[in-house]
């Protein structure tokens, strides 16, 4: 099993969104030389808030990177046990959105005895830059199925466990994620969970990437997608105050 490096998860994210991170490294460039060299009050007062804001987000968001990406237990895995506690190894669906950082450690950690893997990537429909940088670092392994969100190449009742870690977010709208419950739903077996890890759209997040927190979605939201999917939540836990593990199994 592959080690990571002690930044890497924080220079991963670097490397997908550089230009929010070098746009802010001017403005606070810019901002602090004209802080310094100007004596007008209002100006020193604007540029030195620009310059706050700026390194505000510098330090808060690489900060939480680090802390969540690199320090917490979120690629230790230990969650993972608790996740996946009573949980059958038959068969496992892992998804993911075109970016795939961990299903082989995944795999390696819970050895089910059939392994599927399912590419929900559209590049019709995922344009972020940042999504086609991921991609590029991060290329699907061979066995890796491109798969439509709402129409799974697997079986019907055929899965003890549908694993979506940091992914399902890119589908953007409640609909799309509606339907990706939906055929997990119908690839389930009886007794199967579906394991869920994502950011959440709420305050800590907001405190840590600023507008960025808007990519990712609420609770009430992911909460009406799987209910409407006929699942019911069995835990809800953090691995970080960014992060939350939601265990969901059917009704």
């Amino acid at each position: 099993m592959k080690s990571r490096g002690r930044w890497q998860g924080m220079w991963t994210i670097v490397s997908f969104n550089w230009p929010f991170y070098l746009v802010a490294l001017i403005v606070v460039i810019l901002s602090l030389g004209t802080f310094i060299s100007h004596s007008e009050i209002l100006l020193r007062i604007l540029s030195g808030l620009t310059l706050a804001g700026a390194l505000y987000f510098l330090v808060g968001s690489l900060g939480v990177s680090h802390q969540v990406y690199d320090r917490s237990d979120l690629y230790r895995w230990q969650w993972l046990a608790r996740a996946m506690e009573g949980a059958g190894r038959s068969q496992m669906v892992f998804c993911h959105s075109g970016f795939d950082e961990s299903s082989q450690e995944v795999f390696e950690r819970l050895n089910p005895d059939r392994w599927i893997v399912l590419d929900h990537y559209d590049a019709a429909q995922m344009t972020e830059a940042s999504i086609q940088r991921a991609r590029r670092k991060f290329p699907p392994t061979r066995a890796t199925l491109p798969t439509p969100f709402e129409q799974w190449p697997v079986e019907t009742h055929s899965t003890d466990v549908v694993l979506g870690i940091l992914a399902i977010h890119e589908l953007r709208s409640e609909n799309e994620r509606i339907a990706w419950f939906a055929e997990a739903r119908r690839c389930l077996a009886s007794g199967g969970r579906l394991v869920l890890v994502e950011h959440i759209r709420d305050l800590a997040n907001f405190l840590a990437f600023g507008p960025g927190f808007l990519h990712f979605h609420s609770t009430s939201s992911w909460r009406r997608c799987w209910e409407h999917a006929d699942f019911k939540l069995k835990e809800e836990f953090k691995i970080t105050p960014w992060v939350s593990v939601f265990v969901i199994e059917a009704k």
